[in-house]
């Protein structure tokens, strides 16, 4: 995939460019096999291993979760898995975080070069890393573990592991350093290091990678889940290759690969020519900072190609919401596999055969180093994907069937609430809560939204029970729901989002640290589509002070902010702070994006949101332009009045009479 190359030390600067005759290896050999060997595999055999290649992705997640202990991986699903081939293209991914499987070719490739030589690559070899200008995660905290896999004394292919931990060092709990500037206020990145030597896990590695943590035997737990998970898929893969030969199971991944980008470039031939734009923003950079921050890219189809050009993005800022090339490729992958793609084998060395970037280096996606990454991941990533979604969805409303797959932003920004403290059974704890996970899905041009359907980056993503995450941890939810007018206005409607709030309970230290990072409160970043409107912006409130243990004790659990008491505050994108005895937190995250005027929707569709709690009165009536009856059913008459008003005053002309008297 052809990308400009970011500046900086050659020697960690990645470009992304596949592996060539250049390149040296010391005296590790590869395995290959012939240019046609591909072709020349039967149907029925490429089936069965094509399938067992799928599911031994599926492997390694199960093997991951049973074995983790970190609520992030186990409930939440914050993890990716995958095969590459022996030079680093990737035949297969898991159905989880899509976003940190784009980049593990990256990181293959970067441990080739720069590995094989000294310490060297051998048999029973595994990789660790957490290094975004690498590859292999998109900010420090997702940690890699890269396994090559040997047959008969040569590299056959690679798997990887990589998962989010829910704390590496830095300044902050968490690692999210809401006031940071640069890197160095965050957990330093970690380039590939031998973490497992001829199966053998080394103990000076792993008290180095474990030191900077403060959970160091959760972090240590979740590396050896990683590791288990890799050999899992040795197992597994080293069985395929007994049964069938190293030569066809080779042979079956090229094919893999081969396939996708076939089936991609058929499904662009069929898409008119063009150029379709979008711009994303972020509110904040760093704790303090007003200023807003954009992302802009500009999609271009030509024939069996995308070009993805994203000049005129700002230049990187003083923050921690930067990203590296890892997380631009995040920002386009998921979109990419989601939307283009569900027909096809997951296969990014594929797929993005058929993607050239054009990025300038240093700007907020596409940084470089020490610039504060963070919160990449979910800031600039994510915003890179949010634009890249508007347009690969515009281009695929162009095509009749082809529409069907296209949909509004999701959930435009991952709002992040992060605990630390001293838990109820009197041990030191961090954990990020991943309810926001369960954001509204954006609207269809055929139907509406997934009401917190979850992050389209995340197929299989998931929230935690209430009880786990109580047993877990030293909080007391007093409600998690879904929240009126958090999804986008259309013709669909946008999924709508929710909320929790918690009070801290059960800490022998009373109350707990409180790291928020959310973006997108005055900006909203989740538009809609086709005259859609955005999803409801973010929305966090410190409550000091509150009256919920008295009334708790009074055997009366309050419903609303209003019956909270104490002194609200409504909080900025990033905050660090102290959450006292007496103090509830509520954040409020947001839905998808709609598609279409919300004066088209059908008034007995919006009726049934009013009482289904999607939709408020309100919103119905000067949103949508749907008079309710007492029993809150549709006046078709009234409707029909206020709606004509409603669509003058909106083109900025003036009703004619006999409207006037229609109060909106």
């Amino acid at each position: 995939m052809p990308v400009i190359p970011v500046s900086g030390s050659e020697r960690f600067a990645q470009t992304g460019r596949p592996l060539d005759d250049a390149d040296t290896f010391g005296e590790l050999t590869l395995h290959t096999v012939g240019a046609d060997a591909a072709e020349r595999v039967d149907a029925l055999t490429y089936e069965v291993i094509r399938h067992r290649l799928v599911a031994i992705t599926d492997d390694m997640g199960e093997a991951v979760k049973r074995m983790s202990g970190s609520v992030v991986v186990t409930d939440c699903n914050d993890f990716g898995t995958g095969i590459m081939d022996e030079t680093g293209d990737t035949v297969q991914v898991g159905l989880y975080n899509m976003q940190l499987g784009s980049a593990l070719d990256m990181a293959v490739r970067w441990t080739l070069r720069n590995r094989s030589a000294n310490p060297g690559i051998g048999p029973g070899d595994q990789f660790l890393l957490n290094d975004p200008w690498i590859g292999g995660g998109l900010h420090q905290n997702d940690v890699t573990v890269l396994a090559p896999l040997f047959h008969e004394g040569e590299l056959f292919c690679w798997t990887s592991v990589v998962a989010h931990q829910v704390d590496l060092g830095g300044v902050s709990p968490g690692s999210w350093s809401v006031e940071g500037h640069d890197v160095f206020w965050e957990s330093l990145p970690i380039p590939p290091v031998k973490i497992v030597e001829g199966r053998r896990l080394r103990s000076d590695i792993e008290d180095m990678y474990l030191r900077r943590s403060r959970v160091p035997k959760l972090v240590g737990l979740d590396l050896r889940a990683k590791i288990g998970a890799n050999n899992v898929a040795h197992d597994r893969l080293t069985a395929l290759i007994d049964t069938y030969g190293p030569g066809t199971v080779k042979a079956v991944m090229k094919k893999m690969m081969n396939d996708a980008e076939t089936r991609l470039r058929a499904k662009l031939r069929d898409l008119p020519d063009g150029t379709w734009s979008a711009v994303a923003h972020q509110d904040g950079a760093r704790a303090g900072d007003r200023g807003i921050h954009k992302i802009v890219v500009a999609m271009t189809k030509r024939d069996d190609r995308l070009l993805f050009d994203f000049t005129g993005t700002d230049p990187q800022v003083e923050g921690i919401i930067n990203c590296t090339l890892a997380g631009l490729r995040g920002g386009i992958l998921p979109i990419m596999l989601t939307m283009l793609c569900p027909d096809m084998s997951w296969s990014p060395g594929g797929i993005l055969r058929c993607v050239d970037i054009v990025s300038e280096p240093g700007t907020i996606n596409n940084c470089t180093f020490p610039a504060g990454i963070g919160k990449g991941s979910v800031n600039s990533a994510w915003a890179t994907q949010n634009a890249v979604s508007e347009t690969v969805a515009a281009m695929l409303g162009t095509h009749p069937e082809l529409s069907r797959s296209a949909m509004s932003v999701c959930s435009g920004t991952f709002d992040l609430a992060l605990l630390a403290g001293v838990d109820q059974r009197g041990n030191g704890f961090a954990t990020m809560l991943c309810d926001s996970m369960a954001g509204g899905l954006g609207a269809r041009t055929d139907g509406d939204g997934v009401d917190t359907g979850g992050e389209n980056c995340i197929p299989m993503g998931r929230i935690a029970d209430v009880e786990i995450n109580e047993f877990s941890f030293p909080m007391l939810y007093l409600w998690r729901r879904e929240e009126a007018d958090s999804g986008g206005p259309g013709r669909w409607r946008g999924g709508v989002g929710a909320s929790s709030c918690f009070i801290p309970y059960d800490s022998p230290a009373g109350g707990v640290h409180l790291v928020v990072s959310a973006n997108g409160k005055s900006v909203p970043q989740a538009p809609g589509l086709s005259g859609g409107y955005p999803a409801a912006t973010q929305w966090d409130v410190l409550i000091r002070g509150s009256s919920v243990r008295e009334q708790l004790a009074g055997g009366r659990i309050p419903q609303s902010l209003p019956e909270l008491g104490g002194t609200p505050d409504t909080l900025p994108p990033h905050l660090e702070t102290d959450l006292d005895a007496g103090d509830v937190y509520f954040t409020h995250w947001q839905g998808g994006g709609g598609i279409g005027d919300p004066l088209h929707r059908e008034p007995d569709r919006v009726a049934a949101d009013v009482r289904g709690g999607k939709v408020s009165p309100r919103a119905a009536r000067e949103v949508y332009g749907v008079a309710l009856t007492p029993e809150r059913t549709a006046d078709p008459a009234a409707t029909e009045a206020l709606r004509r008003r409603l669509r003058y005053e909106r083109a900025g002309l003036t009703p004619p009479a006999g409207t006037e008297g229609t109060s909106a």
